[in-house]
This record gives structure tokens, C-alpha cells and sequence, in this order.
């Protein structure tokens, strides 16, 4: 077997094994990270072997390897997740908001509860014409305390969310808790579904597209970001001549 075609096997492995890969920026500078979050985000607990899961214990160290990878230029994150555990959603959320390098989301099927700050986390994002997007309050299993202090938990958890969602996009906090509290669009709870263009409309994602423009879209960014870096780093040799001449 060539070299090629264990590279493209291997390939092949680790999109079966991790739903990621890695391929080349369109100069051949560096290269783009691909990154899905699909299914149910799981948390501190293991869920049934007969779900699709994205595990944040996994995507944590990837997104610390890409800010520390010289050769990765940019990041793509592809979803479709019907939400999951709030914490290990944030942790995510937070990490892709706090990388160096370019990064566009685009929300395929759907990107649903704690999947809203996953998909606004990111430089630009894109959403299908189809694609949906669920806004509702925070909900918790299992036993719960009847007191004022389980109310005030919840209400911390909530402004946690709306408050990383407004900082990262356009929507207003008012706005955001009136999506979340609407009572005439969900049988079964409070809510709102937004379709496509009205993800947009609300100020929530950047803009409607497909895989083609996020493509288009971090290729440049990450040809931007480059050619900022190189011209900060000659302006840095050329003041470092300047002293020593001095």
C-alpha cells in the first residue's frame, strides 16, 4: 500500500472513530479542522450505546490541540445536536469562543437548546435554509427541591446561557428570554423553533448558507488571519533592526 493511500485510510478511520478530520487551506498554507457535534451532548454521565453522542471529554482536548497547532489555520463545526448537558455544552461553547485561529459554525438538521451557544461561539456562523434551532428555558431531570434556592439555581444557569449567547451575537437578552418563556409554539413547554432565515432575522446566526459558503468563508478568514500574522512579524523584525542600528 502507498503512502497516499494509508494517509487517505487513516483518514477514513478517524472520521469513522471521531466524526473529525483535517485537510488543507485552498493556498496550501496550513490547514482546516473539521469538527462535528452531533446527537445528544454528553455530560459527567455515560449515555445508552444506542445514541449518537458528542463527547465533551473528547472535544476539549482536540480544541486545546488545534490552538496549539502551528499548522491548523481554521476551524469548521458542522451540527446537528438536539442539545444535552448544559455544562459540558458551555464547556465547548466557551473553548471555540476562546481559540486564536479563524472559526465558522454551520447548523445543519438542527441545533437545539444548549446547542444555540455551541453555534454562536464561533467568528461567523451559517444555518441551512431548513435548519432549525430550539430556544427554551433550562430543564433538569431527577429529583428536584421544592425551595426558593433550586428556583434562584435555575435562574443562575439561564443567565449563564442567554448572557454567553447575547455576548456572541446580535440578539438582545430581552428578546432572548421572550423567545425562551413563549408559550404558542411548543405543545409540551416553553419555547420557540426557529427555521433557517429566522435564526437570522432574530440576530441569532450570521447568515443563511450551506457548507459551500462556510468553506469560502473560513478559507478567506484564514488567509486574513495569515497574512496579519506575517505582516505583524515583519514589522517586528524591522523595529528589531531598527534598535540594533541604533
Amino acid at each position: 500500500m502507498g503512502r497516499k493511500e494509508e494517509q487517505e485510510e487513516h483518514r477514513d478511520e478517524r472520521i469513522e472513530q471521531t466524526g473529525q478530520m483535517t485537510f488543507p487551506t485552498q493556498d496550501g498554507e496550513g490547514a482546516i479542522h473539521l469538527l462535528t457535534i452531533i446527537g445528544e451532548i454528553e455530560g459527567h454521565d455515560n449515555l445508552g450505546s444506542s445514541s449518537k453522542t458528542t463527547k465533551y471529554e473528547h472535544i476539549l482536548p482536540q480544541l486545546a490541540a488545534i490552538e496549539d497547532s502551528r499548522h491548523i489555520a481554521g476551524l469548521l463545526v458542522l451540527i446537528n445536536t438536539m442539545g444535552g448537558d448544559v455544562e459540558a455544552g458551555l464547556a465547548i461553547a466557551e473553548m471555540i469562543a476562546s481559540l486564536s485561529k479563524p472559526t465558522v459554525s454551520l447548523v445543519l438538521g438542527g441545533s437545539h437548546s444548549i446547542g444555540v451557544p455551541i453555534a454562536v461561539s464561533t467568528d461567523y456562523s451559517y444555518i441551512v435554509p431548513t435548519g432549525t434551532m430550539v430556544i427554551h428555558p433550562v430543564r433538569m431531570s431527577g429529583t428536584v427541591i421544592g425551595a426558593p434556592q433550586t428556583f434562584d439555581y435555575f435562574r443562575q444557569i439561564q443567565d449563564r446561557i442567554t448572557g454567553f449567547v447575547c455576548a456572541h451575537c446580535s440578539i438582545s437578552q430581552k428578546r432572548m428570554e421572550e423567545l425562551m418563556m413563549n408559550q404558542g409554539m411548543l405543545t409540551k413547554d416553553l419555547g420557540t423553533i426557529l427555521v433557517g432565515e429566522d435564526a437570522v432575522r432574530e440576530g441569532i446566526i450570521s447568515e443563511v448558507g450551506g457548507i459551500r459558503d462556510a468553506l469560502a468563508r473560513l478559507h478567506a478568514m484564514a488567509a486574513g488571519n495569515r497574512k496579519r500574522e506575517d505582516g505583524a512579524r515583519e514589522k517586528g523584525n524591522r523595529d528589531s533592526d531598527k534598535k540594533e542600528n541604533q
